[in-house]
């Protein structure tokens, strides 16, 4: 299962049934979890610890240093979790100070050319397509759709269930629930066919329409939005989680149809 033409580390740890195929670069400091198939021509630099079942395709560059200039060398990990798939030339770069570790979650789908920076929290269950760029410190709730080449500015927050089109360029949060689309990007409505393919009730869904109904579409204020929302919508984890996003974004949420 180890090809003679891969060079491995001795202090790597690698699992029980782990592929790695020819032309393949593992450093010291490096973790791989049972059945996980990684590829031609992959490089995995220190500090990588990768989940079990992963499956790693050629040209990926895992937990390589930050392109960050204020990084200093600091003891930093990269972190993919079970199930994940990567595709072929994404690059995943370690953390910094800030967080002091880059995470991928389990059950992840990373297709040909995505780059995730330093100090990315990735969720479960995301799926981020081809040539897409997510710059450092970015927060990437579970079950989220990137499409295509967009491009996330730092620090942005994305949440839960959310879909962002392709070619996006997103530079501000994106609350949890809903699809986004168009420059400046904006809200295109809730994401109902990703929630219920996820079990989401038809009720539950109504819940969340007529939340963002008072929040973008009639033409509220975000401060008044969120108060009609607090009054006139029955509690429910949904509305929480909308609820405590928006009040706790720091960059300022995407804005509603123009």
């Amino acid at each position: 299962m180890i090809s003679p033409l891969a060079q491995i580390n001795p202090k790597a740890k690698l699992g029980t049934g782990v592929t790695v195929e020819p032309f393949t670069t593992i450093y010291e400091d490096v973790e791989i979890g049972d059945g996980t198939f990684i590829g031609p021509n992959v490089t995995i630099y220190p500090g990588a610890r990768i989940g079990k079942n992963c499956k790693i395709y050629p040209g990926a560059v895992i937990s390589a240093v930050p392109q960050d200039l204020k990084f200093r060398g600091e003891y930093t990990t990269t972190e993919v979790g079970d199930n994940t798939v990567i595709r072929e030339c994404v690059t995943i770069h370690r953390g910094t100070t800030d967080k002091m570790k880059t995470v991928v979650g389990k059950n992840c789908l990373l297709m040909c050319y995505v780059h995730i920076a330093h100090d990315c929290l990735i969720g479960d269950n995301v799926i981020i397509a081809n040539y897409s760029g997510i710059a450092g410190h970015c927060i990437i709730e579970d079950w989220v759709v990137i499409e295509g080449m967009c491009g996330l500015q730092q620090f942005v927050h994305v949440g839960e269930h959310s879909f962002i089109a392709g070619m996006s360029q997103v530079r501000k949060d994106v609350p949890p629930f809903i699809r986004v689309a168009r420059e400046p990007l904006t809200f295109a409505g809730v994401n109902a066919i990703g929630l219920r393919r996820r079990g989401t009730t038809d009720e539950t869904v109504k819940v969340i329409e007529d939340i963002y109904r008072n929040l973008f579409i009639l033409n509220n204020s975000v401060s008044n939005g969120l108060a009609i929302i607090e009054k006139e919508i029955p509690d429910c984890e949904e509305k929480q989680k909308v609820m405590d996003f928006i009040k706790k974004s720091e960059r300022g949420i995407i804005k509603g149809p123009i």
